[in-house]
């Protein structure tokens, strides 16, 4: 029952799902299951090869029961989507295993169709579509070929595949008309769930804890980190362009984190909520980052976000989101609020810092806060001056530094990436006392293709300062002082002009030039998943009246009006097609034996059973000229065996039959007049 090409059918289809999840299973899990691609092609080749006709049963057992472990031990559950879905398709794995009767295989390639739909549980992107369509073609092949397998010819496995995909993409495509329609009209319903995000899965982009490194290896990372939509007119100046992520209080030495304050809900008056200067909608590349980078100062609109006392924004419940979030940028001059909590809380986060590490940068502080006069305004000013005498170096290669970071740092590297400087010019502001902190995000970012929207990538992810003064928070970004074309030009650019920045090894260029090759590939790779996201995923119930009310409809019934009169329209073009086909297709033979037809009583017209000698003869028992009959079925003898077809023949046929005809009317006139 299993030939060739459902074999390739069944190890395509499986391969297809492997591959798409492979990036969010356990990765023991997906070994496992490429082992069993690898033992299934290998069983089928001896099974051509000896007739074998069954699996090893300790073999599926064993596969089961380990993929079962793996699922428990990286879930501890095997419920919910993850573990569910891999449960899925560890029960899809198996039962390809001992696959080999007719039953069997209808129930294999219908069971794949379900967990190739349930593939979208895991990301909803144009890529998964691509390989979910894929899966879908393999496994339609395999149910097609399963009810043609007793008819095939004798072909090559090669032709029966071509043969097998050119009829299902023909089904595709008849429906795909119905697909289209159904998918414009039919009424958008509002979500009954919504899938959670689940704790255990790794998320690319800035996270809550910063150590020296971790925003350069970012950097290196020409991945699409997210997408503004809106007026791109409106935007401020690149320069501007800060996209706040959180606000990193607290230093033990090593790594940056924030305190619970930060997370505590910001209140902002009426008054300052209207001064918006710019509204957009940021839509997110990863669906599972947890923080909404908005612009400084930025207000979401949506109840389901909420604002923090450090101005990040996060969603009240952690489930994926494939629609953009409208956000308002209120001022960046906002003053902050002047309680005693507050204060308290500058004085007990926003000014501590180790004494007994760092010591000579201690010391430097506190010899450039006395030639400032202790004034703070000044004291900034010296300290970034300080910064350009020395001459840092902006680098993604900076090396390691000891356990007195601040010290390696500024006396003896004086190379590093946006977090040293940040870091560094935070201690030295807390040194001397005055309330400072760090702010992690990305800077800059570039239009998209269409110049529609703005892309911010994660090589543009930066982190910079916040310095309380004059009783209020002002950004300083100690970054602009040592590389200013990285704010002027943005990142992507300033890689571009510059690749030094990558260091002067040769493991250095090769990542330069990979860069290079990625770059283009990502943008336009990143511009057909947004379009896909928002033109399909995210055509939602708005987006459909929207398009209603472009039709002149604007009641509720115009779903059903369009959607009843365009399937009737379709079905309507859809016979008409058939029928001028079936006409094209009919021989000349087949219009001469018609009109002959036509002419004729209903008592004397061909039955279905009946050849065309039968029914002739029948014909002759009713006329006076049976010789007419006995010749038009002579001529119809040689045209279809003897291939005479040429149309001297079938004009004589044609008269022929006229004949017979009339002979029949003659036979049956007398009849009807006797009758009388």
């Amino acid at each position: 029952m299993m030939n060739r090409s459902i074999q390739i059918s069944i190890l395509l289809m499986l391969s297809l799902i492997w591959l798409a999840q492979i990036a969010f299973i356990p990765v023991f899990l997906s070994i496992l299951f490429f082992i069993q691609i690898v033992a299934l092609f290998w069983f089928y080749q001896k099974q051509v090869q000896k007739k074998k006709t069954d699996f090893p049963k300790l073999a599926k057992i064993l596969f089961v029961l380990v993929a079962l472990a793996i699922i428990y031990i990286s879930y501890k559950s095997f419920l919910g989507v993850e573990a569910g879905t891999a449960v899925l398709a560890t029960f899809l794995y198996a039962k390809a295993l001992e696959t080999q009767k007719k039953r069997d295989l209808i129930i294999l390639f219908n069971f794949a169709l379900f967990v190739s739909a349930s593939l979208f549980l895991y990301s909803q992107s144009f890529w998964m579509a691509l390989i979910v369509l894929a899966c879908l073609i393999s496994c339609l092949v395999g149910l097609y070929r399963i009810q043609t397998s007793q008819y095939q010819h004798v072909v090559t496995t090669v032709q029966s595949l071509k043969t097998d995909i050119k009829h299902i993409l023909k089904f595709i495509g008849l429906a795909l008309p119905f697909f289209i329609l159904l998918f414009l009209f039919f009424p958008r319903l509002p979500p009954l769930w919504q899938i959670p995000i689940s704790s255990n899965k790794a998320v690319t982009g800035v996270s809550d804890r910063m150590s020296p490194g971790d925003i350069a290896e970012l950097s290196q990372s020409s991945a699409l980190a997210f997408r503004i939509l809106g007026n791109m007119k409106q935007l401020p100046p690149r320069q501007d362009l800060y996209w706040r992520a959180m606000v990193l209080d607290q230093y033990d030495g090593t790594t940056w984190t924030s305190s619970d304050f930060n997370k505590q809900v910001k209140q902002i008056e009426r008054s300052n909520q209207e001064k918006s200067i710019f509204e957009y909608q940021y839509l997110a590349a990863d669906y599972r980052t947890q923080w909404v980078m908005g612009l400084e100062k930025s207000v979401p609109l949506d109840p389901q976000f909420q604002l923090h006392q450090d101005w990040s924004i996060t969603p009240n419940r952690a489930v994926q989101r494939t629609q953009p979030i409208r956000l308002k940028w209120v001022t960046n001059k906002i003053a902050s609020e002047k309680d005693a909590h507050y204060l308290e809380f500058e004085q007990k986060y926003n000014q501590q810092y180790i004494q007994r590490v760092d010591t000579k940068s201690q010391e430097l502080a506190q010899q450039l806060f006395k030639a400032s006069d202790q004034n703070p305004g000044k004291y900034i000013s010296n300290v970034l001056q300080w910064y350009k005498n020395n001459h840092f170096i902006y680098t993604l290669s900076p090396g390691r530094l000891g356990q007195n970071r601040v010290d390696d740092f500024l006396f003896q590297s004086r190379q590093g990436f946006c977090e040293h400087y940040a870091s560094s010019f935070v201690m030295l502001m807390r040194y001397v006392g005055i309330p400072a902190r760090v702010v992690v995000g990305y800077q800059g970012g570039a239009l998209a293709p269409d110049g529609q929207s703005w892309e911010v990538r994660q090589l543009d992810a930066h982190a910079w300062t916040e310095v309380y003064v004059n009783d209020q928070w002002q950004r300083v970004d100690p970054t602009f002082i040592v590389a200013p074309q990285r704010i002027d030009q943005g990142m992507q650019d300033y890689i571009a002009n510059d690749q030094q920045i990558f260091g002067n090894t040769e493991e250095s260029n090769w990542h330069y030039q990979q860069y290079s090759m990625l770059k283009e590939l990502r943008i336009w790779s990143d511009y057909a998943s947004y379009q896909w996201q928002s033109k399909i995923i995210g055509y939602d119930a708005e987006k459909q009246n929207n398009w209603l009310k472009k039709l002149g409809l604007d009641t509720g019934y115009g779903f059903g009006i369009i959607l009843i009169l365009g399937l009737l329209f379709l079905s309507f073009v859809y016979v008409v097609v058939y029928k001028w086909k079936q006409y094209k297709q009919r021989s000349a033979l087949d219009c001469v034996l018609d009109v002959f037809s036509k002419q004729l009583l209903l008592e004397h017209k061909k039955a279905d059973y009946e050849t065309f000698q039968q029914w002739m003869k029948r014909l002759s028992k009713d006329s006076n000229r049976a010789d007419l009959f006995d010749q038009a079925n002579l001529l119809f003898q040689k045209i279809m065996y003897l291939e005479q077809k040429d149309s001297k023949v079938l004009s004589n046929l044609k008269n022929l039959l006229k004949e017979c005809s009339t002979e029949l009317k003659k036979a049956k006139k007398p009849c009807l007049d006797s009758e009388k």
